[in-house]
């Protein structure tokens, strides 16, 4: 029978439940982090002072109290000095930022993917070039912990290993272990799903903050989804949880990418909008979907049909997700954010029809609070994941 944690494991997990505060919450009072802790004010003043000398916070008094009395010390964390890279790669773009402690982006470079066959170098080429840009201009007392990536693709669980991206035509890349050997940083690259991470980031920092069931739907050139329950991330047994762009909505329908018929993906995704609206072969990319928006918004007949018919797609999907998923919010992003604008009443009245009364009354539909940087903010969080789970060990090994 084992023993109960020691002391030290009950240190090593306080001290990252106050560095995960403090990273979420920004600068946090002392009082505050007594409170939300339900520890007592000695420990958490010795916490706070283990995780000052190691660097990754400081403290300074508030600039207004609006009280008597001597005022709680504020922890603030130390983004300028404690940092991780995030990495994006969508169909259509490549980003890499570094990402200060906080969540602040310190410093960000983007550039155009274009579409066409897979290549790994393409992509890891221009992503280590950005970061190390960024890291020759860090100060000497910087350091980074942690490097992670969004892919737009379904990614093994550990290995880093991209198994398929049908929009991307990416089938089995190492990703993971060939961006960590470009970097030569000395740290692994941790990969994720965009949709998963996009998911987390407006969990912890976007709109579906302090919501414990939420699904959130997003839209590149095809659909991916990230799904919380009781605020955790599905990851599923492989790892390839949330990958609603392939629940078949429509049997008979379009073809997909996955070699499916009727995919939510291929009923709602980008070509199947354009090719509604007659668009198709004019232009692609989020502007193109933004311009079909824009016309129906202007009352042009065709766009308002295009619109119309992938929102009832869409809405039979998202009917299906509240029914299995019973959550508190749906969250669109990505491209899926000017589609779920556009076609709102459409999505509402398939939900009033197929969803159940008891899993949509409380339901709210919202769209994405971080915009396109959803994904770019889930993978700074994932690369945050180590040094809030163990902050002075992991910030002792970056440094070493």
């Amino acid at each position: 029978m084992r023993a109960g944690p020691s002391q030290e494991e009950i240190r090593r997990h306080n001290l990252g439940a106050l560095l995960r505060h403090v990273h979420l919450s920004g600068p946090t009072s002392r009082a505050e982090l007594t409170s939300r802790m339900g520890l007592n004010r000695s420990t958490i003043m010795a916490l706070t002072a283990d995780l000052t000398a190691a660097g990754l916070v400081r403290e300074e008094l508030p600039r207004e109290t609006g009280r008597a009395g001597r005022p709680s010390l504020v922890v603030r964390p130390e983004s300028a000095r404690v940092y991780v890279f995030a990495l994006d790669v969508g169909v259509d773009r490549l980003v890499a930022a570094r990402v200060g402690l906080g969540g602040t982006i310190l410093d960000r470079r983007e550039t155009v993917r274009r579409r066409g066959a897979f290549s790994l170098d393409e992509i890891v080429g221009p992503l280590a070039a950005f970061a190390r840009q960024m890291h020759r201009k860090t100060r000497a007392d910087t350091v980074c912990v942690g490097v992670a990536a969004a892919f737009s693709g379904g990614v093994a669980r550990g290995d880093g290993v991209v198994r398929f991206g049908p929009n991307m035509g990416a089938v089995d890349v190492p990703f993971a272990d060939e961006m960590a050997r470009r970097l030569a940083f000395g740290l692994p690259v941790m990969v994720g799903n965009d949709a998963n991470l996009a998911a987390l980031a407006e969990h912890t920092r976007g709109v579906g903050v302090g919501c414990r069931d939420l699904v959130y739907l997003h839209g590149d050139v095809g659909i991916g989804g990230g799904v919380i329950v009781n605020g955790q991330l599905l990851g599923g047994h492989g790892g390839f949880g949330g990958e609603v762009g392939h629940m078949v909505v429509n049997p008979k329908g379009r073809s997909c990418g996955c070699g499916s018929l009727g995919c939510l993906e291929a009923e709602v995704g980008e070509r199947a909008l354009l090719e509604s609206a007659g668009l198709f072969g004019s232009g692609v990319g989020r502007d193109a979907v933004r311009a079909v928006v824009d016309a129906a918004d202007r009352g042009d007949i065709g766009a308002q049909a295009a619109l119309s018919r992938v929102g009832d797609w869409l809405g039979l999907g998202v009917a299906n997700l509240v029914n299995i998923f019973n959550p508190e919010m749906v969250v669109f992003g990505g491209m899926l954010r000017e589609i779920y604008l556009g076609s709102a009443a459409q999505v509402r009245s398939r939900l009033a029809v197929d969803a159940l009364p008891t899993c949509r009354d409380d339901l709210r539909l919202r769209t994405s609070a971080l915009g396109d940087d959803a994904t770019l903010v889930g993978a700074a969080e994932l690369a945050f994941a180590q040094v809030l789970a163990d902050p002075i060990e992991v910030l002792a090994r970056a440094g070493s």
